[in-house]
C-alpha cells in the first residue's frame, strides 16, 4: 500500500485502518518502508518474501507498507513527520539528510556492506522501436532536433544522476575543458522536453503521452519499461560512460524505538543483501554484488564504464552545492 506523504504514521491507521486487507489488520507489527518514485513493483514482490522470511523464522505475522515518491521528497516527509522504519533510496544525500537531522546513525554507511548499498545500477536510455533518431550515446543527445524525457535533478535523485552522469560522459569526453563542458550541457538541458518531479511521472510522459524522442532513467528501470510496455516497441542502449548510482538504505532508529520495530527494521535491511533478495533484485533488471548472483545475471548487464561522484564531482556534498543548489550550475545553463 502506498501512503498519502501528508499524514504522519498515526493518523494514516486512524485514516487507512478500516480499508486495510485482513492480513494487515491482523499482524502483530508493521513496518513503514519509505523509498523512491519508482520502486513500487520491486518492493511489492521483495516486501511478501520477507514477511514469508520473518514468519518462518520468528513465527510472527508481520505487514509492510510503502511509501513512495521523489527521494528527497521522501526524506523530507520523514523530517516532517512521516514515521517511517526504513529507508531504501536511490541518493546518499536523501539519507544522509536524515543523519544530519539525528534520525539516522552518523555512521550509517558503515552500518551495511557495499557502502550500505545492497544494490546499484547506472543511468540508461530508453527508445522507441527502430530508435529513429539514432541515439547510441551521450553525444547524440544534445543534436538538434532530439527530444529529451527525464525527471527534475531539482526533485529526484535519479533526475541528479542522469545530469552528473551526463557532465561527466563531457568531462571525460573533452579532458576536462570548463567552456567544451558547459556547451554540451547547455544543448543537451535545452532538448528536455519536460521535467516530470518523479522517475514515475518521466514515464508516464515518456510511454502514456507519447512525448520525447529518449526516456532517461536508470538502467534497471527502462529495462522493466520495456519489458512491461513491449519489447517490440522500445529499445533499451546502455552508453559507453555512465554513472554508478548506488541505493542505500538505513533503520530510522527513532522512529523504530517509538514503533518498537527496531530489530525488525534492522532484519529487513540485511535482508536485501541475502541471496534471495539478489536474485529478485536481478530479476528487476538491477546489479547486485552477491558473486553467485552476479554471475548468474551476468549476461543482462552490459559492459560501462562506471563514473563515481565522488571521483568526478569531489562527493555528493560539493556536487549538490555546485550543480543543483541555488544559482549553481544547473540553474545557470537553463538560463536564456
Amino acid at each position: 500500500m502506498t501512503l498519502d506523504l501528508r499524514f504522519p504514521r498515526s493518523l494514516l491507521a486512524i485514516a487507512l485502518g478500516a480499508g486495510l486487507a485482513s492480513p494487515v489488520a491482523a499482524a502483530e507489527r508493521e513496518l513503514l518502508n519509505s523509498s523512491y518514485d519508482i520502486a513500487r513493483e520491486l518492493f511489492s514482490a521483495i516486501n511478501p518474501e520477507f514477511i514469508a522470511h520473518w514468519q518462518q523464522t520468528q513465527g510472527e505475522e508481520i505487514a509492510i507498507q510503502q511509501s513512495h515518491g521523489g527521494s528527497s521528497a521522501q526524506a523530507r516527509a520523514i523530517l516532517q513527520g512521516l514515521r517511517a522504519d526504513v529507508v531504501t533510496y536511490n541518493q546518499v544525500t536523501d539519507v544522509q539528510v536524515l543523519a544530519d537531522d539525528g534520525l539516522v546513525a552518523e555512521d550509517w554507511q558503515q552500518a551495511l556492506p557495499n557502502n550500505a548499498s545492497p544494490y546499484y545500477s547506472t543511468t540508461a536510455f530508453l527508445v522507441r522501436k527502430g530508435n529513429p533518431k539514432g541515439i547510441e550515446g551521450w553525444d547524440d543527445l544534445d543534436d538538434a532536433g532530439v527530444e529529451i524525457v527525464f525527471p527534475n535533478p531539482k526533485t529526484s535523485g535519479n533526475g541528479r544522476y542522469t545530469y552528473l552522469a551526463a557532465w561527466g560522459f563531457a568531462d571525460h569526453q573533452f579532458d576536462g575543458d570548463e567552456a567544451q563542458i558547459q556547451e554540451f550541457m547547455r544543448d543537451f538541458l535545452g532538448n528536455v522536453k519536460v521535467f516530470d518531479t518523479g522517475g514515475r511521472g518521466a514515464t508516464t510522459s515518456f510511454i502514456e503521452r507519447g512525448i520525447g524522442d529518449v526516456l532517461i532513467s536508470f538502467e534497471s528501470e527502462v529495462n522493466n519499461i520495456r519489458g512491461e510496455y513491449g519489447s517490440d516497441d522500445y529499445e533499451v542502449i546502455v552508453p559507453p560512460v555512465s554513472i554508478l548510482a548506488e541505493f542505500p538504505v538505513a533503520v530510522v532508529e527513532p522512529n523504530t524505538e517509538r514503533n518498537g520495530t527496531e530489530e525488525l527494521a534492522q532484519a529487513y535491511v540485511e535482508y536485501l543483501y541475502s541471496e534471495e533478495a539478489q536474485r529478485q533484485l536481478a530479476g528487476f533488471n538491477y546489479r547486485v554484488n552477491h558473486e553467485a548472483v552476479a554471475e548468474e545475471f551476468a549476461g543482462q548487464f552490459p559492459e560501462t564504464q562506471l563514473l563515481r561522484v565522488e571521483e568526478v564531482f569531489g562527493g555528493w556534498d560539493q556536487a549538490m552545492e555546485t550543480h543543483f543548489g541555488s544559482g549553481g550550475q544547473l540553474d545557470q545553463l537553463q538560463r536564456r
